[in-house]
Parts: structure tokens; C-alpha cells; sequence
């Protein structure tokens, strides 16, 4: 029996090894690629650089120069940690207040939220367009906005889950002791909900920093871009495919969120263990 198990796990782990490497291959040929010279890119796709091939570290200094490739990161970052610290700030708010009042009004609040998650992005997209030109929300400020309203669903189901695990005779003795609700809420419990914070912010980041629709739909591009689009950019506005600063720039969209990723991992089983502690 144990003989069996231990062959079956050695061939999980080389199954598992073989999708993990199938998995990454894509991001190692877009790195070496961002260090090959442009003509080369489409020829020879998949051969490490060489000496007739190897550009240094040009690619890099195009996406920057030519196609203000740091603006668009300035511009990504606000829009990120802008969206982020909203979303964290205000679902976790709403989701203890849906959990602790508990009436007719809160559940349905509660219903809304969740059946956003599961509307398709398409039937929404061009009424958001509509709505955004007509509150002037074309700007970074605004795209905050609409991504609370677009995250909130995900964030006050996973709060939800967790504040029904937080006793509630810990706000009882808040209360006793003189709390106000807003103070109890910052003193008591948002430190409660650390894990969940750090699951949440880690899964709402990555889907910020990479999304593209949503800043296309609703920005005046002419005045912000972020990086995906500044990217969808150096592929055809400017009259030619820049394959080269493509692949610099991917690579250094792809660098912050995998590093961020990497050093919070274990916070997101964590987190979401924490808050399934209850139904």
C-alpha cells in the first residue's frame, strides 16, 4: 500500500513539475527575447542571444525613451494602490456592518454583492462606458472609482466569511468600555481582519496592475495610460511593431506583481481558510 502511494506521488510530482515548467517557458522566452535585437525576435523566437543577436540592454532603454513607459507605470501605480486601499477600506466597513446588523436590508445588500461576481463583465461594459463619459470619470481618480464598484463583490463575500468568525462578545466589550462604533471598528476589529486584509489587497492588486479593459473603456488614453495599454500601444498605434521594446516592457510589468506575489503568498491561504472558519 505505502509502495503504491509512494509511486503514485512521484508520478503526481513529475506530472505537476512538467505543467509547472510548461507553465513558465513562456515568461523565460519573453525575457530573453527583451535582449535580442528586433530583426532577430521574429526569426529566431526560441534560441538564446548570441553575439549577433544580443542587444544589451537597448529594448529596456526604448520602452522607457521612446514610448514613456515610466509615466505609464506612475499612472498604473496610483490607479493600483488607490483601488486597493478603497476597495480594503470601505468592503471591509460594509461587510461587518452587513454581518453584525444582520436585517432584511443588509442580506439583500449582501446578495447584491455577490451576484456582481457572477455577472458577465460584457453586459455591463458599454453602459460603464456611457456612464463614465457622462460623470467625467475618463481620469485616474475616477478608474478608483470604478474598480471599488467592480471589486467590491469578491472583497465583502471574503470579509463576510471572517467577521462571522470574530467573536462578538469582543465588541460587546468594546462597547461596555465606551467605544463608538467607528472607533470599535478601527481599535477592535480591523486589526482582527489583518489576514484577510493581506488576501484580499494581494488578489485585488494582481487583477489591478495587469487589467486592461477597464482602464481602455473608461480613461482618456490621450492623457493617461497605463501599462497595459501602453504596451497595446507600442503593437500597432505607432505604425509598426516594436517586438523588442514589447518584450522589455513586459518584462518589467511582469517583475513587481511576481515579486509581490511571491513574498505574500501564504497570506491568501491563509486568509481565505480564516474566513471560511464559519458559514
Amino acid at each position: 500500500m505505502n509502495r503504491h502511494k509512494s509511486v503514485a506521488g512521484w508520478l503526481g510530482t513529475a506530472f505537476f513539475s512538467v505543467v509547472s515548467v510548461v507553465y513558465i517557458l513562456p515568461i523565460f522566452i519573453v525575457l530573453f527575447n527583451s535582449f535580442k535585437k528586433k530583426s532577430f525576435i521574429n526569426l529566431q523566437p526560441f534560441t538564446l542571444p548570441n553575439e549577433s543577436t544580443f542587444n544589451g540592454l537597448e529594448n529596456y532603454t526604448a520602452a522607457i525613451d521612446q514610448y514613456g513607459f515610466l509615466d505609464a507605470v506612475g499612472w498604473t501605480v496610483f490607479i493600483t494602490v488607490g483601488s486597493v486601499l478603497a476597495i480594503l477600506l470601505c468592503t471591509s466597513m460594509c461587510a461587518w456592518f452587513i454581518t453584525r446588523v444582520n436585517n432584511a436590508a443588509t442580506r439583500l445588500i449582501y446578495l447584491l454583492c455577490v451576484f456582481s461576481m457572477v455577472v458577465p463583465f460584457q453586459m455591463v461594459m458599454f453602459t460603464l462606458s456611457l456612464v463614465t463619459d457622462r460623470l467625467g470619470l475618463g481620469t485616474p481618480w475616477g478608474l478608483v472609482i470604478i474598480y471599488l464598484g467592480f471589486g467590491a463583490g469578491l472583497a465583502v463575500f471574503m470579509f463576510c466569511g471572517f467577521v462571522k468568525s470574530i467573536p462578538i462578545e469582543i465588541e460587546e466589550a468594546a462597547l461596555i468600555d465606551g467605544c463608538s462604533p467607528l472607533r470599535m471598528f478601527f481599535s477592535v476589529v480591523l486589526p482582527i481582519m489583518q489576514p484577510t486584509y493581506i488576501s484580499v489587497g494581494i488578489l485585488e492588486t494582481m487583477w489591478i496592475w495587469n487589467d486592461f479593459l477597464l482602464p481602455y473603456l473608461t480613461l482618456d488614453i490621450k492623457k493617461y495610460k497605463t501599462i497595459s495599454i501602453i504596451i497595446q500601444y507600442m503593437k500597432g498605434s505607432y505604425g509598426r511593431v516594436d517586438m523588442g521594446a514589447i518584450m522589455a516592457a513586459l518584462i518589467m510589468a511582469i517583475i513587481p506583481v511576481v515579486i509581490f506575489y511571491l513574498a505574500c503568498q501564504k497570506h491568501i491561504i491563509k486568509g481565505v481558510a480564516a474566513g471560511a472558519v464559519k458559514g
